[in-house]
């Protein structure tokens, strides 16, 4: 197996090997896992005996359709299923809503989940990543994620809470907050897929916001929940028309045979797994308290099922991950090949405290020289010969905005800053070189959409500044096409789709008891202020960037300066629906 570590490693561009390989290349059991995020305590003994009786039968015989294993998932969850997409694990969707959704632009934190960055990239979208500082313990501040959308002109926002690998979280009303002012963008995507691992706050998810919001999606992940990774399912809500463009393009039979059996078996076992995820929070927390005793380790706060961590000094990411597979039979996540990130750190995934010892004491061994291969500390003259940290390096520059390092180098010549061909500074708070911003596109029956920064010629200078208000900045509006002007509508509430009302179910341990919220009208706007610009409606086809309503977003209509603290939820009933997608914490 030792021989073999590096190759599988060098052969996932952005993924660690599987499971399935690393025991192939073992006596045919593979190592303790520590870097699948998944749920070490469901499903049950007895669920796993149950699936193993009935195998024959799943295995053989089609699974039903989508929609009927959607309808029971959304009777478990209290949901609509109008307002449901179930996928064949959450990449599936993550590649449907970049096809049917990104236009253009992406923008998202990072390091954050590979397919944010990867998958639009592949289809030729700009992404623009805005960094997480290390220096503030990677925690993603909403008000400069805002100005860095709107310098970019990104037409569609992506965040994860709890983001992967750091765990970093935000708070419900944050986030309900920046979706309002994020209203004019073509989409907003939440993927909440390790939320059900929080504990930071009694009712974190944004479901039931994101099904009265027209460009609102919120991502789910089942298989992380639910320990069960190989039987790929997933699902996203949204509005009942925005879920059901991406439900009509995936197949009649995307769910297998498994995904049914496990999601009409959890109506039985919902005390089971609300104790799992108990468990979990408290692994967290003693395996946090072991791990920050190392020296010269640091911890980063966590709401995820998983642990990020940064290495000693000297220490390389790459080093450590063959050593403690090949010497303790420990598999860790290196995130070296993470955008953003590099080969000093580690995800961790929280285990039962029984392997979190054996983990700590081969860190102890591997890192210090307890051992007779001495400390893990990176020489020239040995090694893996392979950093991944490099190669993320590689990707950033070449792959993710466009230019690549000729580029960069074309913009410091261009702005007479130093050497030829180094690149300049990255500007105070960036932290990493950032792409141009797209030229304005004209207005015209002939303008056509505007094209990625990747396809433009030569270097484009950033803005000096950020925008300081976190609403959309007043549009200038274009000449008149030989129409009469038109004056901004009225200031009222936003329509609110009509909603299928699911009928009332008896109480059940995986959903809180819940009520379907009756629409109310929102509440009436504050007063004209000086701080929000005047709308403006334009006479001609709308520009790119011109937010809906002649320039009003949703949080301007409700009098709301988009982030600032406000109820997430006015409508009657909100408080009574289910947290987490019907995925109640226990007490």
């Amino acid at each position: 197996m030792a021989d073999n570590v590096t190759s599988l490693f060098r052969s996932t561009a952005a993924h660690s090997p599987s499971m399935a390989a690393l025991a192939r290349e073992s006596d045919g059991a593979g190592p303790v896992d520590f870097c699948i995020p998944c749920n070490p305590y469901f499903p049950t003994p007895a669920m796993f005996e149950d699936m193993a009786t009935r195998l024959r039968e799943i295995i053989t015989y089609y699974p039903s359709s989508a929609d009927t294993i959607t309808a029971e998932l959304c009777s478990l969850l209290q949901l609509p299923p109008q307002c449901v997409a179930m996928g064949n694990g959450s990449t599936e969707l993550i590649t449907w809503i970049d096809h049917l959704l990104v236009r253009e632009s992406l923008a998202v934190p990072v390091p954050t989940f590979g397919r944010w960055t990867d998958q639009p990239m592949e289809t030729g979208k700009r992404v623009d990543m805005f960094p997480l500082q290390e220096s503030g313990g990677f925690a993603l501040d909403l008000a400069q994620y805002a100005e860095f959308i709107r310098a970019r002109g990104t037409k569609v926002a992506v965040i994860c809470n709890p983001n992967n690998p750091d765990g970093g979280f935000l708070h419900k009303h944050a986030v309900v907050q920046f979706m309002d002012a994020m209203a004019d963008l073509d989409l907003v995507v939440i993927d909440e897929s390790f939320l059900e691992f929080a504990d930071a706050e009694v009712e974190p998810s944004v479901v039931q916001e994101a099904m009265l919001r027209p460009n609102v999606i919120v991502l789910r992940s089942l298989g992380k929940n639910f320990g069960l990774h190989g039987i790929r399912f997933g699902y996203l809500v949204a509005n009942p028309a925005l879920a059901g463009r991406v439900r009509s393009m995936l197949p009649k039979w995307n769910l297998n045979s498994f995904a049914e059996h496990v999601v009409f078996m959890l109506k039985e076992h919902g005390t089971e797994y609300q104790q799992s995820l108990h468990q979990v929070r408290r692994d967290r927390m003693d395996m946090s308290g072991q791990l920050s005793s190392l020296p010269g380790l640091t911890v980063y706060p966590s709401q995820g099922n998983f642990l990020f961590v940064r290495l000693p000094v000297g220490a390389e990411g790459t080093v450590v991950r063959d050593r403690m597979l090949t010497e303790h039979r420990l598999l860790v996540r290196e995130c070296g090949n993470k955008i953003g990130s590099s080969s000093r750190f580690l995800r961790l995934v929280v285990r039962p405290q029984v392997d979190v010892r054996r983990l700590v004491s081969g860190l102890e061994q591997v890192l210090y020289g307890t051992s007779r291969r001495g400390a893990a500390v990176p020489d020239q003259a040995t090694g893996t010969g392979y950093s991944s940290g490099t190669a993320a390096i590689d990707r950033l520059f070449s792959e993710t905005n466009g230019a690549g390092t000729q580029g960069l180098a074309a913009q410091a010549i261009g702005a007479g800053t130093g050497a030829p061909g180094l690149p300049a500074a990255p500007a105070a708070g960036i932290g990493m070189p950032l792409p141009a911003v797209p030229s304005p596109v004209p207005v015209g029956a002939d303008a056509g959409m505007p094209m990625p920064a990747a396809a433009s010629s030569g270097p484009q200078q950033m803005p000096q500044q950020a925008p300081q208000s976190l609403q959309p900045p007043p549009q200038q509006a274009p000449q008149p096409l030989q129409s009469p002007p038109m004056q901004p509508p009225p200031m009222q509430s936003p329509p609110v789709p009509q909603q299928p009302v699911p009928q009332q179910m008896p109480q059940h341990p995986l959903a809180a008891p819940a009520q379907v919220p009756a629409p109310a009208p929102m509440p009436a706007p504050m007063p004209a202020a000086a701080s929000y610009p005047s709308p403006q409606m334009p006479t001609g086809p709308t520009p790119p960037g011109v937010p809906a309503r002649g320039g009003l977003t949703a949080a301007q209509v409700r009098g709301t300066d988009g982030l600032s603290q406000a109820p997430g939820a006015s409508w009657s009933g909100a408080q009574n629906w289910p947290e987490a997608a019907g995925m109640g914490q226990l007490s």
